[in-house]
Order: structure tokens, then C-alpha cells, then sequence
């Protein structure tokens, strides 16, 4: 999202961020489109099995999440970008929102009234991050990126894909057109890839980590923190 003009003058900010998956959502949205796309026929037995696959090795850290965000992308090729879109809303508000975190929201809430710059950072593309960012008020976000052309996908990313340094990539960009001050600022996180993140910011706080970023988080003695699903 393009971030508003600001008055050079003015002192720096502070900046709360939040990645999503296992964050702000109690699940994985890629798993729970894939799960949608199987329930309307769109995969198959197979293709179910391959995407439970993909998430567990990614949990593990072994999936290289480069090659199959762009073979993921592909699939999208001369797809309406459009019709995507309204797809990807009823998709939001059926699968999606009923797994945002209550405690989640309560803590974007908190800082939204501290004057905070919120933002959403994550490896997702903005059919789910938009929606999400929109229901909880959220003016900021920033997301893998799609190229489009005439209206439809082309199959290709933007790089870099907003996943680990390519996160910092994006966000660096964000911080300077919006004078953050990451020494001020909060970044909330599940994943032991956000680690590059977590140490930008002088507020790191770990929230229902993964085994490794819980122990590294111990270590340096992070706060952690483990939300309640939300009900149903």
C-alpha cells in the first residue's frame, strides 16, 4: 500500500508490526485456501497431500520458499486479477476472519490508540492480507506482489518475494518514507524466519512461536507470548 506523504519536519515514529500467519491468524492461509480450493473441486486428493507437505517442510525450515512461491504464482497465470479479488473477499470473510486471534486484535487495537504506525508485514499477496488489514482497520501492509499486466496475472512475482531479508527489503522502504524509528518500534512474529526482523526492532515480541524461534526467543529472553484460538 502506498504510504501517505509525511512532513519532514516531524520527529520520528513508532511502528508496530505483525506478521499474520500463526499471528494475527490462528491458522495458515495457505493451507486454509488450499483447503477451500479442494472443497470447490478445483484440486484433487493429491494436490491436498502436496500442500500439507509444502507446510510441514516449511514449519521444519527445509522448503524453499523462493521456488515455490513462484511456481505458486504460475498457476495464477492469465488469471483476472478482478475477479480474484472478489473471489479472495468471499473467501476472506468465510474461511479467514473466523480465525483471527481476539487477543490479536485487542493488541493491533492498543497500539492503533497509542498513535502507532500499524502495518501487517507478510509473505502472503494481498488478496488475504488486504482483507485483513481492512477488517481490522489497519491502513498499511506489505505483501508479496504479483505482476499484473492489461488486468491479469502474468505468472511472475515482484522480488523480492516479502519473505525473511526480502521482508527487511520491503519494510526498510516503508520505515524511511514513514520516519519510523525501529529502535522505538514492535514487531510480532510465530516464524524463526522473521529472526532478521525481530532483531531490527528494539520491541521484539514472540507470539505462539515455532520450537526454534520459541528457544531462541528464551535465550535472549524476548517476550512470548501464546494467544486463545478463537472460539469455534
Amino acid at each position: 500500500m502506498p504510504p501517505r506523504k509525511r512532513d519532514p519536519d516531524a520527529g520520528p515514529r513508532v511502528g508496530a508490526f505483525f506478521d499474520m500467519d500463526k499471528t494475527i491468524l490462528s491458522e495458515n492461509s495457505g493451507t486454509l485456501f488450499v483447503k477451500y480450493q479442494y472443497e470447490k473441486g478445483e484440486l484433487g486428493p493429491w494436490d491436498l497431500v502436496k500442500g500439507l507437505g509444502a507446510y510441514l517442510r516449511y514449519k521444519a525450515g527445509v522448503l524453499d520458499i523462493d521456488r515455490w512461491t513462484k511456481d505458486m504464482m504460475a498457476g495464477f497465470k492469465g488469471q483476472s486479477e478482478l475477479a480474484t479479488t472478489r473471489e479472495a473477499n468471499r473467501w476472506f470473510k468465510d474461511a479467514v476472519a473466523p480465525t483471527i486471534y481476539p487477543e490479536a486484535s485487542e493488541i493491533v487495537r492498543d497500539h492503533q490508540e497509542k498513535g502507532h504506525v500499524v502495518a501487517i508485514v507478510s509473505g502472503a499477496t494481498r488478496f488475504v492480507v488486504r482483507p485483513l488489514a481492512d477488517h481490522l482497520g489497519i491502513r498499511h501492509f506489505l505483501y508479496t506482489r504479483m505482476e499484473v499486466e492489461d488486468g491479469k496475472f502474468t505468472g511472475r512475482v515482484i522480488e523480492p518475494i516479502c519473505f525473511e531479508e526480502g521482508k527487511i527489503y520491503w519494510l526498510q522502504q516503508f520505515i524511511e518514507e514513514q520516519g519510523i524509528d525501529l529502535a522505538k518500534s514492535w514487531f510480532y512474529t510465530d516464524s524463526i524466519t522473521d529472526m532478521p526482523l525481530l532483531e531490527l526492532v528494539g520491541h521484539p515480541v514472540v507470539t505462539n512461536p515455532d520450537p526454534f524461534l520459541y528457544r531462541a526467543a528464551v535465550s535472549r529472553r524476548w517476550p512470548v507470548r501464546f494467544f486463545e484460538p478463537p472460539e469455534g
